[in-house]
């Protein structure tokens, strides 16, 4: 199995991730629906920053959560959060297209305080730290909308709002 296996289920997830960011309500920014949660600002930027992981690890044999190291760019609008997202989505779209079997096998840790989390193979890695991950935090999202009354995109179905997509 090389990385274009994976190209299908990456082209949807990003396509649906995609039409939920589209939604955010910028004027809502700083809108949280429980003083623990994110606010939509941070819980939209931190989805639209996911799709870098998946070149990041492709690139890379281990990441330090520790660091700090991993870029942090600003969001003000909408609009640069799709900018996030585009860019982030067509690197890692690349990456993954040329990412070959043995690309894919490869260890993978997650660095916490000097020590492995966990080492998983690579393949491991974008299957649950990056598309699952991408998948949790745009359910999350999907709620924030429903709470703002914002219309909820159509994703694997049909949703309230409107009729299922591709």
């Amino acid at each position: 199995m090389d990385g274009t296996v994976l190209l299908p289920e990456f082209d949807q997830e990003m396509a649906h991730t995609r039409r939920a960011l589209e939604r955010v309500d910028e004027t809502r920014f700083d809108w949280k629906p429980h003083e623990k949660s994110f606010s939509l600002k941070d819980l939209a930027t931190h989805l639209a920053r996911l799709p870098i992981w998946l070149s990041m690890t492709l690139d890379t044999s281990e990441f330090d959560s520790d660091a700090g190291d991993f870029p942090d760019t600003p969001v003000e609008s909408r609009e640069d959060l799709l900018a996030l997202f585009d860019e982030g989505v067509a690197e890692s779209r690349a990456k993954l297209q040329s990412a070959s079997a043995d690309d894919l096998v490869q260890p993978w840790s997650l660095m916490m305080e000097g020590e492995a989390a966990f080492t998983l193979p690579k393949a491991v890695v974008l299957r649950t730290w990056v598309f699952n991950h991408i998948v949790h935090h745009r359910g999350q999202l999907t709620v924030y909308l429903r709470l703002l009354d914002i219309p909820v995109p159509a994703i694997y179905g049909p949703s309230a709002d409107e009729e299922p997509h591709g």
